[in-house]
């Protein structure tokens, strides 16, 4: 049978498979909310249900009252066979299903009426019975069917019903429907859409507007433009409520009490302002919060002990708010207003009065801009002075303030809502249609306003088309350096790192040389810090490291010691210049402080760089885990915020460091999750190519690492990842010395050298040693002193993992010169550095290297939670647990082939044999350390 699985929803479908292979016969509830497929997922059940009679129906609410109407609709097709079953069963039977009831004394006959002849019926062939909505529809029904359904074990028969969220039946299986994730929701619309596959950004929006809702997605796409396909027209802020969801939301509010309507429209006009609010508002209205009590038992609100209230579900709250009218909400909003009076609810009351208002009102958007702007960073202040451009009757202070609320949604990470606002501000004579995000730029991106090209190009860098936001960041600093000194400077430093990002770091001199950049005597620190930043990262781009060092470690200083409140965005800059003279605890200090200052002040924004830079020093100090625990929060705020081409960076840093501890399929997965998304020259193309030749390295491919490492960057040319490059140069000389071309390991190291000697790093003195150690005569003093050279370099308090791998290099060169006794040492540290690093490929080839100088040691096997995936790791212990591969496959919602393909990789990848063996390995049996002949 092919199978044919619904958008996001494999899981259930391959449990409606289970169920329907099941002999003779099961149950099971779906429940979710409004939209999330339950009906579809029945649909999927009967087109599935080969060889069995089809019996369905659904719960309607019009029949709610009438006892048994839904069991009439599902039986009616085999009421013939009633005739099979004994009298009173059948006169009981007859009279529920006409409308003339059943008295308490004969429900369970009725009940065992409705199971016999489901029984007689499934005789010729098995049936498959479905009931949907089944909490909508009587409860007589419910109440039969559920009884039925713990009953079926014997019979051939199948039942599958659905019901509301958080709906269950005692004895019966059931399974919540969750939203469906990003990669799903997306597919989802991207099958909508009428033509080519819309932007990224068009696609983001609209999966955090649908929230994972089949429905709401499926209603969305079906309701767009052309243009809000391509993102050249804003997109809707909620489903549409017109739609399949908007109709059903509607019916069910309809049946809700008109007190409880109007207090969860004010419930969803109030995100966030407290019980004490909602209580007043209500009391103004003629009614209490305590009106709630139908929509918390229909699922839609929940009341928490202190009386305060929180939708269910994140759409209920919007689909609410959509399907009532403007005449509603205004007077809501109102209410809303006036039960604002605290002190620090400023903000909110006049953000109330503002969505009442209808038409211009220069006045009431005057005091929203004032109030927004006193409030610092947050959605609440970008949604006051988007609300205030509305009211502005002046164009070019709504233009200004459009821009103002755009900077401020892209500080909390609304992206979307950043892009929208900004498509209303185009420049004089730009042409009607924007291009999409990340699409060619047009006239509209060089605003000669200067404030919105600059947050065009800040977007463009961190969302994925660093190359086009170069112009447009020049072009803003070209317009704001007469007007906004301090504007134009932060557009040169974004347009540094799209040089950087890029690989076009030749560029970079027309940021150095552009008038923004020069110093002047009456700078503040921030400026004095930027601009000494900007000169000593154009000189080290040029390889004039005697000119640059010394600038960047003032502007270290200047970051360190300035007694001046800095912002999170002049902090890293300070880390840049930290990592690019190689102080890492300093640029480490810098870049946390940006991270926590940032935190502080709601520039969400600006947390994926920081933390990139966290990482980068927590990488050179040797912390490694540190520097992966960096990475993953800024992979997830980065994705939040729609920072693509930041959350590429971050996967590469991760694929580098998994790289580095040998953990092959970790790296090889953040490489594959890159994919080619990243342009060849990009950062994060080069970051891949690094963690595969280090991977490569690991393997003993000297010349594949060698050859990947050399086309990173052409240095004296500028093009390329030259810095990513220099980092890498220990890994290049290491595979270039295997692969048998020492040249090219010299030339590279020429340059490292070079680096290194404008820094007074030990760290990086030490690896430069190790790199000559290696290109020196095999066997030679000079290598044995270069070695040596190396381990009094390295620091004794961080880099544990560089020091072990020059003592496994040393300990393999005395080796290799018949000198035993003394590589035995370096080797056994090596290795117990190794170990406790949990970096076993390395433990394992220290492990390798000390059996061949002599020494009677064991290959330290590795635990089973680093040799499995999740998902096998959790049916291992199922096993070891005593479950049966059947069981298994029922608690993970599971086919039995899978396990069964899951448990043999399982097998495969600890070693074992048989599910003893397998037992004893998650026990934590000492393993019998393997020999080599």
């Amino acid at each position: 049978m092919q199978i044919t699985f619904i958008c996001g929803r494999q899981h259930e479908c391959r449990q409606i498979q289970d169920l329907l292979a099941t002999p003779p016969g099961a149950a099971l509830l779906l429940h979710g909310e409004p939209g999330a497929g339950r009906t579809t997922l029945l649909a999927y059940a009967h087109r599935h249900a080969d060889g069995r009679t089809v019996l369905s129906a659904a719960g309607l609410a019009d029949e709610a009252e009438l006892p048994y109407a839904g069991l009439q609709r599902l039986l009616d097709p085999v009421r013939d066979h009633a005739v099979d079953l004994p009298e009173r069963q059948r006169r009981v039977l007859r009279r529920a299903l006409t409308g003339d009831g059943c008295g308490d004394d004969d429900q369970l006959v009725l009940t065992m009426a409705v199971l016999g002849l489901l029984g007689r019926a499934a005789r010729e062939r098995p049936l498959l019975c479905t009931m949907d909505d089944l909490d909508t529809g009587d409860a007589p029904t419910a109440r039969i069917l559920a009884f039925v359904a713990r009953r079926l074990r014997h019979l051939p028969v199948t039942l599958l019903l659905t019901a509301g969220d958080g709906s269950r039946v005692a004895g019966i299986p059931s399974r919540r429907l969750p939203p469906l994730d990003e990669t799903a929701s997306r597919a989802l619309l991207a099958d909508r859409c009428p033509g080519p596959p819309p932007p990224e950004p068009v696609l983001a929006t609209l999966a955090a507007v649908g929230a994972g809702n089949p429905q709401a997605l499926v209603d969305l796409g079906d309701a767009l433009t052309p243009g809000q396909w391509l993102g050249r027209e804003p997109l809707p802020g909620a489903p549409p409520t017109d739609g399949n969801l908007g109709r059903a939301y509607r019916a069910m509010l309809d049946r809700l009490p008109a007190d409880t309507r109007r207090v969860l429209l004010l419930t969803a006009l109030a995100a966030d302002i407290g019980s004490g609010v909602l209580a007043r508002a209500a009391r103004a209205a003629g009614t209490a919060v305590e009106a709630l009590a139908p929509a918390e038992a229909a699922g839609l609100v929940r009341t928490d002990p202190y009386g305060d209230v929180a939708f269910a579900r994140p759409l209920a709250r919007a689909m609410v708010e959509a399907t009532a009218s403007a005449a509603d909400r205004r007077a809501a909003h109102l209410l809303l207003a006036a039960a604002c009076g605290a002190p620090g609810q400023r903000l909110r009351r006049v953000l109330h009065r503002a969505a009442a208002a209808d038409g211009p009102d220069p006045a009431l958007a005057a005091d929203l801009a004032a109030v927004a702007i006193d409030g610092g960073y947050s959605v609440g202040a970008a949604a006051a002075l988007a609300r205030a451009a509305e009211l502005t009757d002046d164009p070019a202070l709504a233009a200004e303030r459009r821009v103002a609320a755009a900077r401020h949604a892209w500080t909390v990470g609304r992206t979307g809502q950043a892009r929208a606002l900004l498509r209303a501000v185009p420049p004089p004579g730009a042409p009607e249609e924007a291009a999409g995000a990340g699409g060619p730029s047009t006239p509209r991106d060089v605003d000669p306003g200067g404030r919105a090209a600059l947050l065009r190009g800040e977007m463009r860098l961190r969302c994925g088309a660093p190359s086009a936001a170069l112009p447009v960041l020049l072009a803003a600093a070209d317009a704001l350096t007469g007007t906004d000194l301090a504007a134009a400077r932060l557009a040169l430093l974004r347009a540094g790192e799209a040089v950087c990002f890029s690989g076009e770091q030749y560029r970079y001199a027309e940021v150095a040389r552009h008038p923004a950049a020069a110093r002047h005597d009456a700078d503040g620190p921030e400026a004095e810090l930027l601009t000494t930043m900007i000169a000593g990262v154009a000189a080290t781009l040029r390889g004039e490291h005697t000119r640059g060092g010394p600038l960047l470690r003032r502007a270290v200083v200047l970051g360190g010691r300035s007694t001046v409140a800095l912002t999170p965005t002049a902090l890293t800059g300070a880390a840049v210049a930290g990592l690019l003279v190689a102080v890492d605890a300093a640029a480490h200090r810098l870049a946390d402080r940006a991270v926590d200052l940032a935190r502080n002040r709601g520039e969400v924004c600006l947390l994926p760089r920081a933390l990139e830079l966290r990482a980068m020093s927590e990488y050179w100090l040797g912390r490694h885990d540190a520097a992966a625990r960096s990475c993953r929060e800024g992979l997830l705020l980065a994705r939040s915020g729609d920072q693509h081409a930041s959350a590429e960076v971050h996967l590469g840093l991760l694929a580098v460091l998994a790289a580095v501890r040998a953990d092959r399929d970790t790296g090889l997965r953040y490489v594959a999750e890159i994919g080619d998304s990243a342009p060849a020259g990009s950062r994060p193309y080069a970051l891949a190519q690094w963690a595969l030749s280090v991977l490569d390295l690991v393997d003993g491919r000297y010349a594949d690492a060698a050859d990947r490492l050399t086309a990173l960057a052409r240095p004296g040319t500028g093009r390329g990842q030259v810095l990513v490059q220099v980092m890498a140069t220990p890994h290049l000389v290491e595979a270039a010395v295997g692969a048998g071309r020492p040249a090219q390991a010299r030339t590279a190291l020429a340059v490292f050298d070079r680096w290194v000697g404008s820094t007074a790093s030990s760290s990086r003195r030490a690896l430069s040693a190790r790199c000559h150690a290696l290109l020196a005569p095999r066997g030679s003093a000079e290598a044995e002193e270069l070695f040596r050279a190396a381990l009094r370099l390295h620091p004794a308090d961080v880099a544990t993992f560089e020091r072990a791998r020059t003592e496994l290099l040393f300990g393999r060169e005395l080796r290799r010169r018949r000198r035993p006794r003394d590589a035995r040492a370096y080797l056994h540290r090596a290795r117990q550095a190794f170990v406790l690093l949990a970096a076993h490929a390395w433990a394992e080839q220290a492990t390798a290297e000390l059996r061949a100088a002599g020494e009677s040691v064991g290959v330290p096997q590795r635990p089973a939670e680093r040799l499995l995936t999740g998902q096998q790791l959790r049916i291992a212990r199922l096993v070891a647990e005593g479950a049966t591969n059947r069981e298994i496959a029922g608690r993970m919602f599971l086919s039995t082939r899978t396990v069964d393909h899951h448990l043999r990789n399982v097998f495969h990848r600890l070693g074992v044999r048989s599910r003893t063996e397998l037992t004893r390995a998650l026990d934590g049996t000492p393993p019998q350390y393997s020999t080599y002949s």
